[in-house]
């Protein structure tokens, strides 16, 4: 039988690293992860092995050879292209099309029972089998479900918090019958977990999935690489050392020279050849590559050095990584994280701060301080985006550097000579890093439109007249320190999940494109901005029987950007408003709960003593809308979208509306009263922005002010539904309150619990496993639904240690019941 190893993948998330070596050659304990993955198929019997390359490919090849020195026999398949995980396979199907044949990735370390995926394959009679093993955080992976006979339900590749329901992932290894060729087109770019499998599911081929016990680990990022090079020294992974270990934890290979007076704290692995000095000191999860030097009063912890590396006297190296041929002179200083490429040199005294990254063939003069800000990882996670795209405390957090390097990096993802449309709210931290986006840009090669302060529809809106994106800078709601970057699409929604992991590798990779001389962007201001928005919005939004209904309304622009677009829409509406807290507070950029709602009790006064037909209140951003009744009662916000549906479900009869799955299911009770249907959606606004888009959808909403009015955006527009509310409001000659009275009462109940990442996929498994035999449904995170319709909803935050809950019932006490039944489950799963 024999084994397919790839080793064509660039390793882009690990570069420097990988900038001048394949990611397979990396070396995990002075050995490459590829040759621990070859020496495994070699103890269980796969001594024939075909070898995909197409990165950097002849040194793969010329590494290994034929394989005669491990003893094993290597082909190798050359791809041309970037085929795929199952299109590199297939380009080497010539020397595996007679047997049953294995599938390993070159880059992940492991020690998994080969012998018997094989022996389950062979059992279990299946086309393919998926080895499958149990992981943290699940994340990064492709999630794998399996029946109880071992038989996969489902895959889903690189899926959200809000689609993890298991922390069982797909390894990447694969025991295959040659027939599975059949599936995989020649000379394409081709996936097993994307294209092939599914295809196969969809024709009833078994495909199985093996359980693995064991070490696995995908190097795939420089914090998983250094976390290998410790699992292997405390023997958490069964592989080979070469060496001795000359007292416990400490490894030591031929040649290397060791003063006896050198400080040894193992485990730490000293490579062959190498020299170190009396007086310097080698800490635990330290490893020394071949041929390397390290002089007298050096400190070393957790450091990860490649081969021929000099280090010089009184250095000191902690967490960092540094690649072969590499100086480090007298008292240099290296923090945690930091990563130094092949053949650099590191001036004396100077100092890298942690997460630098310093590419390949660089200097560092002597002396010099090298500085770049952590990547938010306090936040959890490696990734710069959250729920309102970048955002953070201003001038800690988000400063003006960053910003500008966040602006570099979304203009290198264009093309040169795009347009980009800029704009703010009317905070002053706003208008300042929007100075620094603009430069950026402009010196990126990308034209600039410049909206300055206006509501964040109207940025969305001019966003899609013709730019290639849009960037937004406001305040975080409710919270006046910090800041939010939202980056729009050509369409003037949120970048989508791929496009922001795409901005995030640029920036992470520091990447950026520079303009040349002649190539420096426009700056343009256009006119007109708000008459043109509002000439769009009455153009497409039913405004019928508004001007016959004399309907009185009082308007609450909270002293934000909303107020610049109200005297414009109000003067063409022709509608008797009376606005409240029109002008711009430069000082309240945002508002607290507790403010907002003594705003809303204030507009109820003056609603009931007005005797208005209702009241409205926009966020400082013009995004989202509150309701007061005619009676100055507050409608609160999860009340004012089913008031909203039953509104406009009852005038259009038809058609589709998009809620989130959080939503009380009255809504389908309305909707379906109306002759309407409910579309469920995660609950990230651009799943709900993507079915706004559909020609079928009628409406959407989140529950929290935020609603959509599909026949003139997709996106939260407060200007769009305040003018659809008048309308639909004069046209039924119904008010709020008798509209409100005719729904019946919901009961959802809501709470959050504190989950540590590394148990957040335990605790979406143990969920699924406790729902049993009832009803599941993963559209978003995991929503179990009781026999008597109670439904209780599961969801990680992608952001923070925290799991949300959602429940219902058909009162407080039964949803509060059955909130307090899976939060027991969910905590005694982080426990």
């Amino acid at each position: 039988m024999k084994a397919v190893v790839m080793a064509g993948g660039e390793g882009t998330r690990l570069r420097p690293m990988t900038s001048s070596m394949p990611k397979p050659l990396l070396p995990v304990a002075n050995r490459p992860i590829m040759e621990h993955v070859l020496r495994l198929l070699k103890r269980h019997g796969l001594n024939e092995t075909v070898v995909t390359v197409q990165f950097l490919a002849s040194l793969v090849k010329n590494y290994f050879g034929d394989g005669e020195e491990l003893g094993m026999e290597l082909s190798y398949a050359n791809e041309e292209k970037p085929l795929g995980t199952a299109g590199s396979v297939k380009n080497a199907e010539e020397a595996l099309k007679d047997d049953t044949f294995l599938v390993i990735s070159g880059d992940a370390l492991t020690d998994f029972d080969l012998t018997d995926l094989i022996a389950f394959h062979k059992e279990k009679g299946a086309l393919v089998t998926v080895c499958l093993t149990r992981v943290p955080n699940p994340l990064e992976f492709g999630i794998t479900i399996v029946d109880e006979d071992g038989k996969v339900e489902r895959f889903l590749e690189k899926p959200t918090w809000g689609q993890v329901f298991s922390d069982t992932v797909n390894t990447g290894i694969y025991v295959m019958e040659p027939e599975v060729f059949d599936y995989v087109q020649a000379d394409t770019s081709v996936d097993w977990s994307g294209d092939v499998f599914p295809q196969l599911m969809k024709d009833g081929k078994l495909i199985c999935g093996y359980v693995a016990e064991g070490y696995w680990e995908d190097v795939g990022t420089h914090e998983s690489y250094v976390k290998a090079q410790a699992d292997v020294l405390e023997r958490k992974v069964d592989v080979e050392l070469d060496g001795f270990e000359i007292s416990p934890g400490v490894w030591v290979a031929e040649g290397a020279d060791v003063h006896p007076d050198a400080v040894l704290r193992g485990p730490l692995y000293i490579g062959d050849y190498a020299k170190i000095e009396a007086g310097a000191e080698i800490r635990e999860h330290t490893v020394v590559g071949s041929n390397v030097v390290v002089k007298s009063g050096a400190f070393l912890h957790r450091a990860v050095v490649h081969d021929n590396v000099y280090i010089g006297q009184h250095s000191n190296l902690r967490g960092c990584v540094i690649g072969k041929n590499t100086d480090i002179m007298r008292a240099s200083r290296i923090e945690d994280g930091a990563v130094i490429g092949d053949e650099c040199l590191v001036g004396e005294e100077s100092i890298i701060q942690g997460n630098v990254r310093v590419y390949p063939f660089k200097t560092i003069e002597a002396g010099a301080f090298v500085n770049t800000s952590v990547i938010w990882e306090s936040r959890g996670q490696a990734h710069l985006f959250g729920a309102r795209g970048v955002s953070g405390i201003l001038n800690v957090e988000i400063t003006p550097e960053l910003a500008v390097r966040l602006a570099g990096a979304y203009a290198t993802t264009l093309k040169k000579g795009a347009t980009v449309t800029t704009a703010r709210d009317h905070s002053r931290g706003a208008r300042a890093l929007k100075r620094a986006v603009i430069s950026a840009l402009q010196a990126s090669a990308i034209d600039v439109r410049d909206l300055e302060n206006v509501p964040l529809p109207v940025a969305r809106q001019q966003t899609a007249r013709g730019s290639a994106g849009g960037i937004m800078i406001r305040t975080s709601p409710g919270v006046p320190d910090s800041v939010d970057i939202m980056f729009f699409d050509e369409r003037g929604a949120d970048l989508s999940q791929a496009r922001q992991r795409k901005l995030d590798r640029v920036y992470a990779r520091q990447e950026y494109r520079r303009a040349f001389p002649g190539e420096i962007g426009d700056l343009h201001f256009p006119s007109s901005v708000f008459d043109s928005y509002t000439g769009s919005l009455l153009r497409n939004v039913d405004t019928t029987g508004i001007a016959e209904a004399g309907l009185k309304v009082v308007v609450d622009a909270s002293n934000g950007s909303a107020g610049l677009v109200l005297p414009s829409l109000l003067g063409r509406l022709g509608v008797d408003a009376l606005t409240i807290n029109p002008g711009l507070d430069e000082s309240r950029p945002t508002e607290s709960a507790e403010s907002r709602r003594a705003g809303l009790v204030r507009l109820g006064e003056i609603v009931s003593s007005a005797r208005a037909a209702f009241g409205v209140r926009f966020d400082p951003v013009g995004e989202r809308l509150s309701l007061v009744d005619e009676r100055g009662r507050i409608i609160e916000d999860d009340r004012a979208l089913l008031v909203m549906l039953d509104l406009v479900a009852a005038e259009r009869r038809s058609g589709r509306v998009a809620l989130p799955v959080t939503t009380t299911r009255v809504a389908e009770q309305v909707a379906a009263y109306h002759g309407t249907q409910v579309e469920w959606t995660t609950t990230s606004p651009d799943d709900l922005t993507r079915v706004g888009r559909e020609d079928t959808t009628i409406f959407g909403g989140d529950g929290r002010g935020g609603f959509i009015v599909p026949e003139f955006s997709s996106v939260f527009d407060g200007a769009a539904a305040f003018v659809r509310l008048i309308g639909l409001v004069a046209r039924t000659q119904l008010t709020l309150s008798q509209i409100d009275a005719r729904i019946p009462r919901a009961h959802v109940l809501r709470r959050d619990l504190a989950t540590p990442w590394a148990v957040k996929g335990l605790v979406m498994r143990r969920v699924v496993e406790a729902a049993g035999e009832r009803s599941v449904d993963t559209t978003d995170g995991v929503r179990v639904v009781e026999t008597d319709g109670r439904w209780v909803m599961v969801l990680p935050d992608p952001s923070e240690a925290v799991t949300h809950l959602w429940a219902e019932g058909p009162d407080d006490a039964s949803a509060q019941a059955l909130l307090d039944e899976w939060a027991a489950i969910v905590d005694s799963a982080g426990e």
